[in-house]
């Protein structure tokens, strides 16, 4: 059994919180001679018009921050503040050897032989951070129950915490709960963390009555109301995906005069921005500001991220400005997001200029700065370009992943490159990445766009044959692109299909198969349909109407259409006169 060495004392350095300067510098093999310029000035760059701009060195500085004794941990990131822990030789040596897999035993057996000192107890917990921080939550429980179990510690609060939080995080809520009920028997006094990571534990399991429960529990206890745990409350009901729940429990804790935190709006703008709606994850931040409460970087990110999905660069390029005049420094998440607000515009030079400041500022670009750059020029048609980058990333020694190789085959096949998607998707199996469904759909989709019904029936037998899973998306391809061909009898054949496959048609499915009829203008046909969707509890969206509305032939039928779309209501049966 490996012996974990002598015991040193832990000490604590300054280290840098965010990411180092790089002198590298780094270009694409660009075809176009266009893509990736490296700017030659010190603290000065074009911006998107064109104009000469000076960038604040003194707002990008470099931070540092010490790590503070027994101040590694706290609820909801691992880490406070960007204070990072430092590990001593001894709790180097302990990681180490836990995240080589060995088994629980293993681990008990090893730190059976330290003597029990103040020190050890501090590297344990210091480890305990780091694999936090790495969601390595099977280590963290056998650490734990080592202290529980078998040494000599008695073990506080934030020994059960830690037990709470990753059991909850495995979805073992009754272990989480079993853990609880442990605390109180020791009695040890159960904290805000406590509370709030129990009450995630069963958000993120679906027990939303248990997790009210426990949030009544804390009142019960004399708890005052703690943004701590409605934080973790909804936290919890987003990662659970009952984020429809989120903003009724947000407007309670300010019933509660419970003071949001910058973590809590952060949450809200994320949710808001994942739902495109910029614009209210906007408002959110205005009402940050009237409350006095300053936004972080990450806060600034969230509302990146939310224009760039909907690809409103310039407003994306606004805030970044902003949290540069608040002094906040840049990170990678921040350059990352502003790139993809230029690619989902649909200026990849826009991304490719974002991505040379990022160098020139000295933040190293990631595994995904790269990905978002090859889908920057794959979404415009420059399929060149995005296979220079993904060749540039491989050189800069970032290996390419999954989402990496799906970029560059969406470029190609975008372009209906079949013998470049299939080269991808060779080069995908020789750098020994397994081939997932939604990689087998986009072969799929990309064969039946060219009308090769050939080889989409091929794909469709290896997935039926393999260790493939065909999900409702294989078969919304399957209906759309055979009833768009206008082969109807084997669209109706998948279709029937769904059922015995235990799937459920969605408001595609519905959608594709009206349009194929919508498409050889059977306008009752399409009624017909309808009627159908609607009595299997499945609601129209953009889509439907307008395949409804290309069935019609004359102004009666169109108004017929219109002002039922119109007055569709989810708890309502919609009938239509055939």
């Amino acid at each position: 059994m490996c012996r974990l060495n002598s015991i040193c004392r832990l000490s604590h350095t300054l280290i840098e919180a965010r990411a180092c300067m790089n002198d590298s510098e780094w270009k694409a093999n660009d075809s176009s001679s266009v893509a990736l310029e490296k700017f030659k000035r010190d603290s000065a760059y074009i911006d998107k018009n064109g104009k000469l701009r000076n960038f604040n060195h003194k707002k990008v500085s470099r931070k540092k921050s010490g790590s503070l004794r027994g101040r590694g941990w706290k609820y909801g990131s691992g880490f406070v503040d960007g204070i990072f822990p430092v590990l001593s030789p001894t709790a180097q040596e302990i990681l180490d050897f836990v995240e080589k897999g060995v088994e629980s035993e293993g681990i008990w057996s090893s730190l059976d032989m330290f003597p029990a000192t103040l020190d050890l107890w501090d590297d344990i917990f210091t480890v305990a951070v780091q694999l936090r921080m790495k969601k390595k939550w099977d280590s963290i429980i056998s650490i734990c129950r080592w202290i529980l179990l078998r040494s000599s510690y008695k073990p506080d609060v934030i020994c059960y915490n830690l037990l709470i939080d990753a059991f909850g995080q495995k979805l073992l809520y009754k272990e989480a709960e079993s853990t609880y009920l442990q605390l109180l028997e020791t009695r040890c006094i159960p904290t805000e963390d406590t509370y709030a990571l129990l009450i995630k534990a069963y958000c993120l399991s679906g027990l939303l009555e248990k997790a009210e429960a426990v949030f009544a529990e804390t009142r019960n206890y004399g708890l005052p109301s703690s943004a701590v745990v409605y934080n973790a409350y909804m936290n919890g009901l987003m990662k659970g995906g009952n984020s429809n729940k989120v903003e009724e429990i947000f407007q309670r804790m300010k019933r509660d005069a419970c003071k949001p935190t910058t973590e809590t709006y952060t949450m809200l703008i994320n949710l808001y921005g994942k739902a495109g709606k910029a614009f209210m994850a906007l408002k959110l931040f205005h009402e940050m500001a009237n409350q006095k409460c300053k936004p972080n970087i990450c806060t600034y990110t969230a509302l990146v991220n939310a224009f760039a999905r909907e690809g409103l660069c310039e407003k994306a390029e606004e805030v970044f400005e902003q949290m540069q005049e608040a002094g906040l420094e840049p990170d990678v998440y921040t350059y990352n997001a502003l790139m993809e607000s230029y690619s989902r515009a649909g200026y990849p030079y826009g991304a490719a200029e974002i991505f040379s400041l990022m160098q020139h500022m000295g933040c190293e670009p990631d595994r995904a700065s790269y990905n978002i750059l090859v889908d920057a020029y794959g979404r415009a048609g420059l399929q060149d370009d995005a296979e220079a980058v993904f060749e540039d990333m491989k050189r800069v020694g970032i290996t390419p992943t999954m989402k990496s190789h799906m970029v560059l085959l969406s470029a190609y096949s975008k372009m209906g490159n079949v013998k470049k998607c299939e080269e991808i998707l060779n080069q995908m199996c020789k750098s020994g990445l397994k081939l997932d469904t939604y990689v087998l759909n986009s072969m799929l989709n990309l064969y039946g766009r060219l009308g090769q019904f050939g080889k989409m029936e091929e794909v469709l037998t290896v997935m039926e044959k393999g260790s493939y899973v065909a999900d409702i998306s294989t078969y919304n391809i399957l209906i759309n692109r055979y009833g768009q061909a206008g082969f109807i009898e084997r669209m109706e054949e998948f279709f029937q299909l769904l059922p015995s496959k235990g799937l459920k048609p969605d408001v595609v499915t519905w959608t594709s198969r009206i349009g194929a009829y919508s498409k050889k203008k059977l306008y009752l046909r399409c009624l017909v349909i309808f009627e159908e969707m609607i009595d299997a509890g499945c609601y129209p969206d953009g889509g439907t109407a307008k395949v409804l509305l290309a069935a019609c032939s004359n102004e009666d039928q169109t108004q017929q259409v219109t002002t039922v779309i119109r007055t569709m209501h989810k708890d309502m049966k919609t009938e239509l006169p055939v």
